[in-house]
């Protein structure tokens, strides 16, 4: 939990024993016993210790919460607060009947609070709100819902970070069951989830009591280990997690760190004891080297004196002998792999000028340096003869990762052109030399080079008539891809093998292309105009062009529709409007009518507005008897297309119907 715990030396603090743990709001505003209410589905269970300026935001999310609140019920542990939030609690409870307040002496953590809650709840699920932060108002109707849909143990919803403070990890695929070892869900062991209650009972979990920092992770890690569905619902911003603006968080606080590593020593062996060793466990490892192991290891070491330091290395010392493998050393980000190594071999200098280079005082690691193909983090004593630590150890080449963003697509003619901004990334800007656009197909990969700018930005110019090497691209799909190069690209290569090379797909900015997106027609070199699109893949959103000669996949004419009428004399009239992206000005629409076995090709008139807008016109004084289906036919040098018109009142394919003489 996020709060500062100092026991409180106040008159008005509840020490008297008869005042602990006693339960108030059990009546509801009418006076009935709320007892004799069913049973509730979910129980929120509400830490509090001097948040008082919270409580409205905290406690008013959970009352305003879209679920029926009869099926909620409130539990707020007053964990010994002495600026009044025991007060604020115990008015609420009298307005709200599904609130339980219950007042405790100071416990020093958040774990005993909610340890109280716990054997108090009687919901089918617990869920943990910490009263610093919020609820999204549907969270516990959506968090519930896919409990009871997937027979989950426990439920993650999305978590936003604001105030300035992040969220753990960004959850953004809804699923209703993942893998604690490939799934991002163990690196949040926080509270803030929902559990099954009879699942937290069977295992007898329960939070650590009486510290400040860490008491949600042994109860977390044998959660996850242990449970039988793990969910995750992403698409719903569910749980809000606040810093505070006087930096008041429980892990914004000076620590006993020697002690406190010590600590995870014992939390860790609850690990070892769950996972044997092997790949599963060092995935799992790693996170804790972020976490708790290495997070000490920052501006609060550097502002302690020598024996200070010290005694902080010596406690992570067994931590980092009994753990950190070759698999979890490789997988650490730079500035934690020195500071890995460095407490397994002692180098308390090199040491101090890692923390120091990513703490201060003092200028932060510079930018990346590439050498044939690989990319080193600049931490200090890189290649320095009198401190002689391993290249490995600064090697983010598995990390360089591409940023890039399409900000504009558009056809000029028959030629795609493609604006975006594009840069090698790992810890700091890599550097940038050469930027491609990238054809796939069928094992297919063709090349268009792009013009690339000092600020980052790029254009490629993709003519369909000669994108392979000269001649027309192949029919069929093209996935589009940036290909960004540093270090020794040369764009005269076919395989600049010296450079280090990063491809990602395209994705337009906000999930969409913003224009020409409609099926066009574009040259296509010695056989002709062709059809072609742009469209999205599914789920992912990756730009890809799709040529096809016979427009089936993906049709001309989408807004196609007419209006087709006949008198009693045969005289009919059928008009028609369409857009038509990329159409030559020398090709031929008319229309057609077709039955069951014949085709009657009408003299058709064609005038052609802005926006490649077209409108056709046909008269016939005396059209053939009979019903006839209606088409508009394309003919652009080799391609011919029969487009269906449909009915401008959208009941289905335009028809007209013409009497037999004398009818």
């Amino acid at each position: 939990m996020s709060r500062n715990f100092a026991h409180p030396d106040h008159p008005d603090h509840p020490e008297n024993p008869e005042r602990s743990e006693k339960p108030t709001g059990l009546e509801s505003a009418d006076g009935r016993d709320d007892r004799a209410r069913p049973d509730p589905t979910v129980t929120v269970i509400v830490p509090v210790h001097n948040t008082r300026r919270y409580l409205d935001r905290s406690l008013g999310s959970v009352f305003a919460q879209t679920l029926d609140p009869h099926r909620i019920e409130i539990i707020a542990v007053d964990d010994g607060s002495t600026d009044g939030s025991g007060a604020w609690l115990d008015e609420a409870a009298a307005a709200h009947p599904r609130l339980t307040v219950v007042h405790q002496p100071a416990s020093g953590g958040a774990g005993r609070p909610r340890n109280v809650g716990l054997d108090r709840a009687t919901g089918d699920y617990v869920f943990f709100l910490d009263s610093d932060d919020h609820l999204g108002p549907e969270a516990l109707a959506r968090l519930v819902g896919m409990a009871q849909e997937h027979d989950s143990d426990i439920v993650y919803g999305r978590i936003v970070g604001v105030d300035g403070r992040g969220a753990p990890v960004d959850l953004r695929t809804t699923s209703p069951r993942v893998s604690v070892f490939d799934s991002p869900v163990y690196w949040t062991l926080a509270a803030y989830k929902l559990f099954r209650r009879s699942f937290v009972e069977r295992h007898r979990l329960r939070f650590v009591e009486g510290r400040l920092l860490g008491e949600d992770l042994p109860f977390g890690i044998t959660a996850l280990l242990r449970a039988g569905t793990v969910s995750v619902l992403a698409d719903y911003d569910c749980y809000y997690l606040h810093g505070r603006d006087d930096d008041s968080n429980a892990s914004r606080q000076d620590m006993d760190w020697p002690g406190y590593l010590a600590y995870i020593d014992t939390v860790l062996a609850v690990l070892a004891a769950e996972v044997p060793p092997g790949p599963d466990r060092d995935k799992l490892m790693v996170r804790h080297f972020h976490g708790e192991i290495l997070m000490p290891f920052a501006a609060s070491y550097l502002a302690r004196d020598e024996a200070g330091r010290r005694a902080m290395r010596e406690a992570a010392r067994p931590l980092v002998d009994r753990h950190l493998t070759d698999r979890v050393l490789g997988a650490l980000p730079p500035g934690l792999r020195l500071r890995a190594h460095c407490l397994r071999a002692g180098l308390a200098t090199e040491l101090d000028a890692v923390v120091r280079a990513d703490s201060g005082p003092g200028p932060a690691p510079g930018p990346p340096l590439v050498e044939d193909g690989r990319a080193y983090a600049a931490y200090p004593h890189f290649r320095d003869p009198d401190h002689p630590l391993p290249d490995a150890l600064y090697d983010l080449t598995d990390r360089v990762a591409v940023r890039q963003r399409l900000t504009d697509l558009q056809w000029v003619g028959g030629v795609l052109h493609l604006h975006g901004t594009a840069a090698l990334r790992a810890a700091g800007d890599v550097g940038t030399d050469q930027v491609d656009l990238v054809l796939h197909r069928s094992g297919a990969h063709l090349r268009v080079p792009a013009a690339y700018g000092p600020d980052g930005a790029w254009h490629a110019a993709l003519d369909p008539a000669a994108a392979a090497h000269g001649a027309p691209l192949a029919e069929g799909v093209w996935g589009l891809k940036i290909a960004v190069a540093a270090g020794g690209a040369d764009a005269t290569a076919a395989e600049p093998a010296a450079a280090l090379r990063r491809e990602v797909w395209l994705v337009p900015e906000g999930g969409a292309p913003a224009t020409d997106t409609a099926p066009r027609v574009v040259g296509h070199g010695p056989d002709g105009p062709t059809v072609a699109a742009l469209f999205l893949s599914s789920p992912h959103g990756h730009l890809h062009l799709d040529l096809d000669h016979d427009g089936a996949r993906r049709p001309l004419g989408a807004d196609l529709w007419g209006e087709a009428a006949c008198t009693r004399a045969g005289r009919a009239t059928v008009t028609a409007r369409l857009t038509l992206p990329g159409c030559p000005v020398d090709a031929d629409l008319q229309f057609v009518l077709r039955d069951a076995t014949r085709c009657v090709a009408l003299r058709t008139t064609v005038e052609r507005a802005a926006g490649d807008r077209y409108r056709a016109r046909s008269r016939l004084c005396s059209g053939p008897p009979g019903t006839w289906r209606v088409a508009l036919r394309l003919t652009a040098g080799g391609l011919r297309r029969e487009l269906p018109v449909r009915s401008a009142d959208g009941a289905g394919p335009l028809t007209l119907t013409v009497p037999a003489p004398g009818r």
